[in-house]
Protein backbone atom coordinates (compact mmCIF):
# COMPACT_ATOMS: atom_id res chain seq x y z
CA UNK A 1 0.00 0.00 0.00
CA UNK A 2 1.43 3.45 -0.78
CA UNK A 3 1.70 5.74 2.33
CA UNK A 4 0.52 9.56 1.34
CA UNK A 5 2.48 12.52 3.05
CA UNK A 6 0.66 14.15 5.65
CA UNK A 7 -0.92 17.16 4.85
CA UNK A 8 0.33 20.46 5.73
CA UNK A 9 -1.42 22.16 8.87
CA UNK A 10 -2.03 25.76 9.73
CA UNK A 11 0.94 25.16 12.67
CA UNK A 12 3.19 24.13 9.51
CA UNK A 13 2.00 27.18 7.20
CA UNK A 14 2.88 29.54 10.53
CA UNK A 15 6.08 28.41 11.20
CA UNK A 16 6.84 29.00 7.68
CA UNK A 17 5.88 32.45 7.60
CA UNK A 18 6.83 33.10 10.91
CA UNK A 19 3.56 34.23 12.27
CA UNK A 20 0.61 32.72 14.96
CA UNK A 21 -1.51 30.28 14.18
CA UNK A 22 -4.69 32.71 14.42
CA UNK A 23 -2.70 34.97 11.89
CA UNK A 24 -3.02 32.09 8.98
CA UNK A 25 -6.48 31.28 10.10
CA UNK A 26 -7.83 35.19 9.13
CA UNK A 27 -5.72 35.29 6.06
CA UNK A 28 -6.96 32.06 4.97
CA UNK A 29 -10.11 32.42 6.04
CA UNK A 30 -10.77 36.21 4.06
CA UNK A 31 -10.87 37.93 7.58
CA UNK A 32 -9.98 41.81 7.98
CA UNK A 33 -6.90 42.94 10.47
CA UNK A 34 -4.03 41.49 8.98
CA UNK A 35 -1.18 44.05 7.50
CA UNK A 36 -0.27 43.34 4.02
CA UNK A 37 3.35 41.93 4.68
CA UNK A 38 1.92 39.66 6.96
CA UNK A 39 -1.04 38.54 4.52
CA UNK A 40 1.49 38.00 2.06
CA UNK A 41 4.01 35.97 4.12
CA UNK A 42 1.15 33.67 4.19
CA UNK A 43 0.10 34.00 1.02
CA UNK A 44 3.18 32.53 0.18
CA UNK A 45 3.83 30.18 2.77
CA UNK A 46 0.57 28.45 1.92
CA UNK A 47 1.52 28.27 -1.97
CA UNK A 48 5.06 27.06 -1.27
CA UNK A 49 3.41 23.98 1.10
CA UNK A 50 0.73 23.42 -1.24
CA UNK A 51 -1.63 24.04 2.24
CA UNK A 52 -5.45 23.35 1.20
CA UNK A 53 -7.39 24.57 4.14
CA UNK A 54 -10.39 22.47 5.76
CA UNK A 55 -13.70 23.21 4.80
CA UNK A 56 -15.43 21.87 7.70
CA UNK A 57 -13.09 23.55 9.94
CA UNK A 58 -13.16 26.73 7.63
CA UNK A 59 -17.42 26.99 8.12
CA UNK A 60 -17.06 27.09 12.01
CA UNK A 61 -15.19 30.44 11.29
CA UNK A 62 -16.78 31.79 8.71
CA UNK A 63 -20.25 30.35 8.79
CA UNK A 64 -20.13 29.82 4.95
CA UNK A 65 -20.19 26.28 2.90
CA UNK A 66 -18.93 27.97 -0.54
CA UNK A 67 -21.44 26.07 -1.84
CA UNK A 68 -24.82 27.01 -4.18
CA UNK A 69 -27.37 25.03 -4.64
CA UNK A 70 -29.15 25.31 -8.32
CA UNK A 71 -32.97 24.14 -8.65
CA UNK A 72 -34.33 23.14 -12.00
CA UNK A 73 -37.91 22.24 -11.87
CA UNK A 74 -37.49 20.22 -14.35
CA UNK A 75 -36.96 16.36 -14.99
CA UNK A 76 -33.73 15.29 -15.99
CA UNK A 77 -34.10 14.36 -19.26
CA UNK A 78 -35.80 17.77 -19.89
CA UNK A 79 -32.39 19.54 -18.23
CA UNK A 80 -29.47 17.32 -19.82
CA UNK A 81 -31.26 17.69 -23.29
CA UNK A 82 -32.50 21.33 -23.75
CA UNK A 83 -29.15 23.50 -24.86
CA UNK A 84 -30.96 26.20 -22.67
CA UNK A 85 -30.33 24.98 -19.52
CA UNK A 86 -26.83 24.10 -20.94
CA UNK A 87 -26.18 27.93 -21.56
CA UNK A 88 -27.86 29.25 -18.42
CA UNK A 89 -25.88 26.23 -15.99
CA UNK A 90 -22.54 27.44 -18.14
CA UNK A 91 -23.19 31.66 -16.78
CA UNK A 92 -24.00 30.10 -13.15
CA UNK A 93 -21.13 27.81 -12.90
CA UNK A 94 -18.73 30.23 -14.70
CA UNK A 95 -20.13 33.10 -11.84
CA UNK A 96 -19.55 30.86 -8.76
CA UNK A 97 -16.34 29.09 -9.65
CA UNK A 98 -15.20 32.76 -10.18
CA UNK A 99 -15.77 33.64 -6.22
CA UNK A 100 -14.30 29.99 -5.26
CA UNK A 101 -18.00 28.83 -5.09
CA UNK A 102 -19.38 24.99 -5.11
CA UNK A 103 -22.75 24.01 -7.30
CA UNK A 104 -24.82 22.01 -6.29
CA UNK A 105 -27.50 20.70 -8.74
CA UNK A 106 -31.06 19.85 -7.60
CA UNK A 107 -33.75 18.64 -10.38
CA UNK A 108 -37.29 18.10 -9.53
CA UNK A 109 -39.68 15.86 -11.36
CA UNK A 110 -42.25 14.88 -8.50
CA UNK A 111 -43.67 15.08 -5.22
CA UNK A 112 -40.42 12.96 -3.50
CA UNK A 113 -38.13 15.17 -5.21
CA UNK A 114 -39.50 18.39 -4.26
CA UNK A 115 -39.29 16.49 -0.61
CA UNK A 116 -35.94 15.66 -1.41
CA UNK A 117 -34.87 19.26 -1.90
CA UNK A 118 -36.95 20.48 0.65
CA UNK A 119 -35.03 18.56 3.34
CA UNK A 120 -31.66 19.02 1.65
CA UNK A 121 -31.58 22.85 1.87
CA UNK A 122 -33.43 22.91 5.00
CA UNK A 123 -30.15 21.02 6.74
CA UNK A 124 -27.64 23.68 5.94
CA UNK A 125 -25.74 22.07 3.31
CA UNK A 126 -25.41 25.71 1.01
CA UNK A 127 -25.05 29.09 1.26
CA UNK A 128 -28.14 30.07 -0.80
CA UNK A 129 -30.39 28.58 -3.59
CA UNK A 130 -30.72 29.54 -7.54
CA UNK A 131 -33.82 28.53 -8.52
CA UNK A 132 -35.75 28.42 -12.21
CA UNK A 133 -37.89 27.12 -14.61
CA UNK A 134 -40.42 26.87 -12.22
CA UNK A 135 -44.40 26.07 -12.92
CA UNK A 136 -47.52 27.57 -11.66
CA UNK A 137 -48.10 26.37 -8.45
CA UNK A 138 -44.95 25.18 -7.65
CA UNK A 139 -44.23 24.15 -4.11
CA UNK A 140 -40.31 25.17 -4.60
CA UNK A 141 -40.53 28.66 -3.67
CA UNK A 142 -42.78 27.69 -0.80
CA UNK A 143 -40.01 25.13 0.20
CA UNK A 144 -37.26 27.57 -0.28
CA UNK A 145 -38.74 30.11 2.18
CA UNK A 146 -39.28 27.71 4.63
CA UNK A 147 -35.80 26.39 4.28
CA UNK A 148 -34.63 30.31 4.84
CA UNK A 149 -32.20 30.23 2.43
CA UNK A 150 -31.29 33.17 0.38
CA UNK A 151 -32.61 32.63 -3.09
CA UNK A 152 -32.22 34.21 -6.51
CA UNK A 153 -35.38 33.03 -9.09
CA UNK A 154 -34.82 32.82 -12.73
CA UNK A 155 -37.74 34.09 -14.52
CA UNK A 156 -40.72 36.41 -13.42
CA UNK A 157 -42.30 35.11 -10.15
CA UNK A 158 -46.17 33.80 -11.45
CA UNK A 159 -47.19 33.39 -7.66
CA UNK A 160 -48.29 36.20 -5.27
CA UNK A 161 -47.63 35.71 -1.56
CA UNK A 162 -47.90 39.36 -0.73
CA UNK A 163 -44.56 39.65 -0.54
CA UNK A 164 -42.55 42.01 -2.54
CA UNK A 165 -38.71 41.39 -1.96
CA UNK A 166 -38.38 38.31 -4.23
CA UNK A 167 -35.19 38.58 -6.47
CA UNK A 168 -35.18 37.68 -10.06
CA UNK A 169 -33.61 37.60 -13.43
CA UNK A 170 -35.61 37.52 -16.77
CA UNK A 171 -35.42 38.80 -19.91
CA UNK A 172 -38.18 41.11 -21.59
CA UNK A 173 -40.15 38.20 -23.12
CA UNK A 174 -43.08 40.40 -23.89
CA UNK A 175 -41.32 43.23 -25.65
CA UNK A 176 -39.17 40.55 -27.48
CA UNK A 177 -42.30 38.53 -28.89
CA UNK A 178 -43.97 42.24 -30.24
CA UNK A 179 -40.32 42.56 -32.20
CA UNK A 180 -41.03 39.28 -33.46
CA UNK A 181 -44.87 39.85 -34.48
CA UNK A 182 -43.95 43.52 -35.82
CA UNK A 183 -41.23 42.10 -37.79
CA UNK A 184 -43.29 39.76 -39.53
CA UNK A 185 -46.07 42.11 -40.07
CA UNK A 186 -43.34 44.20 -41.73
CA UNK A 187 -42.73 41.55 -43.63
CA UNK A 188 -46.78 41.84 -45.35
CA UNK A 189 -47.53 38.68 -43.27
CA UNK A 190 -51.30 38.93 -42.40
CA UNK A 191 -52.11 35.29 -41.41
CA UNK A 192 -49.80 35.36 -38.61
CA UNK A 193 -49.73 31.98 -35.91
CA UNK A 194 -48.04 31.33 -32.39
CA UNK A 195 -47.22 28.51 -30.94
CA UNK A 196 -46.89 29.16 -27.38
CA UNK A 197 -44.73 27.40 -24.68
CA UNK A 198 -46.08 25.92 -21.73
CA UNK A 199 -48.55 28.54 -20.49
CA UNK A 200 -48.05 27.39 -16.53
CA UNK A 201 -44.59 29.23 -16.82
CA UNK A 202 -44.46 33.31 -16.97
CA UNK A 203 -42.00 32.92 -20.10
CA UNK A 204 -44.35 31.99 -22.31
CA UNK A 205 -47.36 33.59 -21.30
CA UNK A 206 -45.51 36.73 -21.28
CA UNK A 207 -44.62 35.81 -25.13
CA UNK A 208 -47.93 34.98 -25.79
CA UNK A 209 -49.32 38.05 -24.68
CA UNK A 210 -46.23 39.84 -26.70
CA UNK A 211 -48.06 37.66 -29.50
CA UNK A 212 -51.72 39.56 -28.61
CA UNK A 213 -50.32 42.48 -28.14
CA UNK A 214 -49.57 43.38 -32.10
CA UNK A 215 -51.91 40.88 -33.12
CA UNK A 216 -55.24 41.94 -30.94
CA UNK A 217 -58.42 39.83 -32.18
CA UNK A 218 -56.45 37.34 -33.83
CA UNK A 219 -58.32 34.49 -35.22
CA UNK A 220 -57.99 31.76 -31.79
CA UNK A 221 -57.66 28.93 -33.86
CA UNK A 222 -53.93 30.57 -35.59
CA UNK A 223 -52.79 30.17 -31.72
CA UNK A 224 -51.50 26.65 -30.95
CA UNK A 225 -49.83 24.71 -27.47
CA UNK A 226 -46.57 23.91 -27.07
CA UNK A 227 -43.68 22.87 -24.61
CA UNK A 228 -40.70 24.35 -25.69
CA UNK A 229 -39.46 21.05 -27.00
CA UNK A 230 -39.06 20.59 -30.80
CA UNK A 231 -41.45 17.52 -30.67
CA UNK A 232 -44.02 20.10 -29.21
CA UNK A 233 -43.44 22.41 -32.21
CA UNK A 234 -44.01 19.56 -35.00
CA UNK A 235 -47.67 18.55 -33.03
CA UNK A 236 -48.41 22.25 -32.72
CA UNK A 237 -47.53 22.87 -36.48
CA UNK A 238 -49.23 20.11 -37.77
CA UNK A 239 -52.38 20.96 -35.69
CA UNK A 240 -51.98 24.73 -37.20
CA UNK A 241 -52.08 23.55 -40.81
CA UNK A 242 -54.93 21.34 -40.33
CA UNK A 243 -56.75 24.26 -39.14
CA UNK A 244 -54.95 27.61 -40.78
CA UNK A 245 -53.80 25.98 -44.58
CA UNK A 246 -53.44 29.52 -45.69
CA UNK A 247 -51.12 30.49 -42.73
CA UNK A 248 -47.69 32.55 -43.74
CA UNK A 249 -45.80 32.82 -41.03
CA UNK A 250 -45.38 31.43 -37.50
CA UNK A 251 -43.98 33.14 -34.00
CA UNK A 252 -42.36 30.41 -32.24
CA UNK A 253 -42.22 30.56 -28.67
CA UNK A 254 -38.70 29.29 -28.29
CA UNK A 255 -35.40 27.98 -31.10
CA UNK A 256 -36.38 24.26 -29.95
CA UNK A 257 -39.96 25.01 -31.13
CA UNK A 258 -39.13 26.46 -34.33
CA UNK A 259 -37.04 23.47 -35.08
CA UNK A 260 -39.81 21.18 -34.68
CA UNK A 261 -42.22 23.33 -36.94
CA UNK A 262 -39.26 24.12 -39.96
CA UNK A 263 -39.47 20.28 -40.07
CA UNK A 264 -42.81 20.19 -40.69
CA UNK A 265 -43.60 22.81 -43.03
CA UNK A 266 -40.72 20.84 -45.05
CA UNK A 267 -42.48 17.96 -44.96
CA UNK A 268 -46.02 19.89 -46.03
CA UNK A 269 -43.90 21.24 -49.20
CA UNK A 270 -44.30 24.84 -47.51
CA UNK A 271 -41.52 26.83 -48.41
CA UNK A 272 -39.37 28.79 -45.54
CA UNK A 273 -39.25 31.70 -46.40
CA UNK A 274 -41.36 32.39 -49.26
CA UNK A 275 -44.14 30.35 -47.97
CA UNK A 276 -44.03 30.54 -44.18
CA UNK A 277 -41.79 32.97 -42.87
CA UNK A 278 -40.74 31.84 -38.87
CA UNK A 279 -39.23 33.75 -35.96
CA UNK A 280 -38.35 31.50 -32.95
CA UNK A 281 -36.97 33.02 -29.13
CA UNK A 282 -33.68 32.30 -27.77
CA UNK A 283 -31.07 32.65 -30.12
CA UNK A 284 -29.46 29.31 -28.76
CA UNK A 285 -26.84 29.20 -31.41
CA UNK A 286 -26.52 24.95 -31.59
CA UNK A 287 -30.25 25.44 -32.63
CA UNK A 288 -30.64 28.80 -34.27
CA UNK A 289 -27.99 28.69 -37.16
CA UNK A 290 -28.24 24.80 -37.69
CA UNK A 291 -31.89 25.16 -38.91
CA UNK A 292 -32.77 24.27 -42.35
CA UNK A 293 -32.56 27.65 -43.29
CA UNK A 294 -31.03 29.29 -40.31
CA UNK A 295 -33.52 30.68 -38.15
CA UNK A 296 -34.82 34.50 -37.42
CA UNK A 297 -35.04 34.54 -33.83
CA UNK A 298 -34.86 36.57 -30.66
CA UNK A 299 -32.04 36.75 -28.75
CA UNK A 300 -31.97 36.60 -25.37
CA UNK A 301 -28.72 36.77 -23.05
CA UNK A 302 -28.91 33.24 -21.66
CA UNK A 303 -25.76 32.73 -20.21
CA UNK A 304 -25.43 36.25 -18.71
CA UNK A 305 -29.16 35.05 -16.88
CA UNK A 306 -27.31 32.47 -15.15
CA UNK A 307 -24.33 34.27 -14.15
CA UNK A 308 -26.17 37.82 -13.07
CA UNK A 309 -28.34 35.39 -10.90
CA UNK A 310 -25.45 34.00 -9.23
CA UNK A 311 -23.51 37.70 -8.71
CA UNK A 312 -26.98 39.06 -7.26
CA UNK A 313 -26.82 36.08 -4.89
CA UNK A 314 -23.07 36.49 -3.86
CA UNK A 315 -23.85 39.81 -3.80
CA UNK A 316 -26.39 39.50 -0.66
CA UNK A 317 -24.32 36.57 1.36
CA UNK A 318 -21.18 39.22 1.37
CA UNK A 319 -23.61 41.84 2.66
CA UNK A 320 -23.44 43.47 -1.08
CA UNK A 321 -20.91 43.53 -2.75
CA UNK A 322 -18.48 40.15 -3.86
CA UNK A 323 -14.96 41.61 -4.07
CA UNK A 324 -14.88 43.65 -1.03
CA UNK A 325 -15.11 46.62 -1.96
CA UNK A 326 -17.96 49.58 -1.50
CA UNK A 327 -20.97 47.96 -1.64
CA UNK A 328 -23.39 49.67 -4.63
CA UNK A 329 -26.70 51.10 -4.13
CA UNK A 330 -29.17 47.78 -3.52
CA UNK A 331 -30.71 46.60 -7.04
CA UNK A 332 -33.90 46.15 -7.12
CA UNK A 333 -35.57 42.75 -6.99
CA UNK A 334 -36.32 42.40 -10.53
CA UNK A 335 -34.19 42.48 -13.12
CA UNK A 336 -35.61 42.48 -16.62
CA UNK A 337 -32.46 42.30 -19.39
CA UNK A 338 -33.43 43.51 -23.09
CA UNK A 339 -33.94 40.73 -26.09
CA UNK A 340 -32.74 41.80 -29.65
CA UNK A 341 -34.39 40.69 -32.70
CA UNK A 342 -31.27 38.62 -34.86
CA UNK A 343 -32.11 38.53 -37.99
CA UNK A 344 -31.32 35.32 -40.60
CA UNK A 345 -33.12 33.45 -43.52
CA UNK A 346 -36.39 32.53 -42.07
CA UNK A 347 -37.48 35.36 -42.12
Amino acid sequence: MTETAPRPTLEAVAERAGVSRATVSRVVNGAQGVRDALAERVRRAVEELGYVPNQAARSLVTRRHQAVAVVAAEPETRVFADPYFAQQLRGISKELTAHDNQLVLLLTEGREDHARVGRYLAGGHVDGALVFSLHLHDPLPGLVRSAGVPTVFGGRPGWDDGRDDVVYVDSDNRGGARSAVRHLAGLGRTRIAHITGPLDQTSAADRLEGFRDVRAGADPGLIARGDFTSGGGERAMRVLLDRCPGLDAVFAANDLTAAGALRVLRERGRRVPEDVAVVGFDDMLPVAEQTEPPLTTVRQDIEGMGRLMARLLLRGLDGGTTDGAEAPAPAPPGVILPTTLVHRATA
